[in-house]
């Protein structure tokens, strides 16, 4: 029997998470609101307290830390990896702390994890973080040799649901050719082939929009907006994420608040809904040409799909491309337990961040 932690800290939550051979035992998202937060400058100096509402909810619910064999972790921001498992090193944890590649409440996960494997001995790891970069050589070539492209997808429910597609296909997840459309609160978009995400958009910069980030935009138009001295450099990264996609139009990080709007009538919402629709369809059928119109099956997750409305408006759009399969919500914390799972009966080993 291998009873196993789970941990995915977000900006408002902390998800946690107790799985016994992959079945989920126990569950729990535990929320920050915003004057908690506040109270610290930076999202890693949370680690001690979040450390503590983790212990908390764990002893209510029962559980003790001698209970686990192991302990997994979302991956945050670090340099460009493959994905896989990785045991958390000094390395890693100094990239984190020092926010080198960025800063994400992602970040929190190996510090967190790695508190608890010390203090209890207890193995643990990440798994396919953010910065899982698998992208073939021709995808990086951009417009400009300073701005190379580069991969940065959901790759937690990327991998997950495209290896679940595969099963469904009865074909092995390294034999299939799929697109990936995780619709969240960030979106990406990826073309997977020979068991690796061979290219993507990014959840900020690239691709469509979404809920309050702003996709690509005409890069002419936003380095004049950029000079025109009315804004800060904090504002125009605002303005691509935090304040741009749907928040700038509407008001709202609530896909549902936009679907609600529209029904009643508001134009606003309409416009955003079929535009967003209109966005993603466009980037899935570029996915198609880098899979060279050879595609298995494409694949719909992320929490936006639960809307019908919106499934059936982006389908209609796209299914002469192809099978569709859709799998709303997200499945990020049955990854990373079974990873756990395999790395602890062997069937694969950790790599090592250097």
């Amino acid at each position: 029997m291998s009873v196993t932690l789970v941990l995915n800290p977000g900006s408002t939550s902390t998800k946690v998470a107790v799985f016994e051979n992959g079945v989920p035992r126990f569950s729990r998202t535990i929320p920050h609101p915003a004057e908690e937060c506040a109270a610290f400058s930076q999202i890693i100096d949370q680690a001690p307290f979040r450390l503590q509402t983790i212990l908390t909810a764990l002893s209510e619910s029962g559980f003790s830390m001698k209970d686990f064999a192991g302990i997994i972790g979302i991956g945050g921001l670090l340099k460009s990896v493959d994905s896989g498992v990785y045991e958390i090193s000094d390395a890693m944890l100094d990239d984190l702390h020092s926010q080198k590649y960025g800063e994400h409440a992602a970040n929190l996960g190996a510090v967190l994890v790695r508190e608890l494997s010390d203090r209890y001995q207890i193995p643990g790891y990440i798994a396919d973080p953010i910065t899982v970069d698998e992208m073939q050589p021709v995808a990086r070539v951009s417009g400009h040799p300073l701005l190379p492209r580069y991969g940065r997808t959901h790759t937690l429910n990327h991998k997950r649901v495209a290896m679940s597609a595969a099963a469904e296909l009865g074909k092995p997840y390294e034999d299939c050719r799929l697109i990936v459309a995780h619709m969240g609160g960030g979106v990406s978009i990826g073309a997977h082939a020979g068991g690796r995400i061979i290219d993507s958009t990014t959840s900020r910069g690239e691709g469509p929009f979404s809920m309050d980030r702003s996709g690509q935009l005409n890069s002419w138009e936003l380095a004049k907006l950029c000079f025109s001295g009315k804004y800060t450099k904090k504002d125009v990264l605002k303005m691509l994420s935090g304040e741009g996609g749907v928040y700038a139009h509407l008001g709202t990080k609530d896909f549902r608040d936009v679907e609600r709007k529209m029904n009643e009538g508001s134009a606003a919402a309409r416009d955003v809904f079929k535009g967003l629709a209109y966005q993603t369809a466009k980037t899935i059928g570029s996915m198609a040409v880098v899979l060279e119109g050879r595609v298995d099956a494409i694949i719909l997750t992320g929490g936006i799909m639960h809307s019908a409305a919106f499934s059936e408006t982006l389908c209609k759009q796209i299914r002469f491309l192809g099978k569709i399969i859709l799998r709303p919500g997200e499945e990020e914390m049955e990854s990373l337990a079974y990873y756990l799972d395999a790395v602890l009966a062997g069937g694969i080993t950790p790599k090592t961040y250097e």
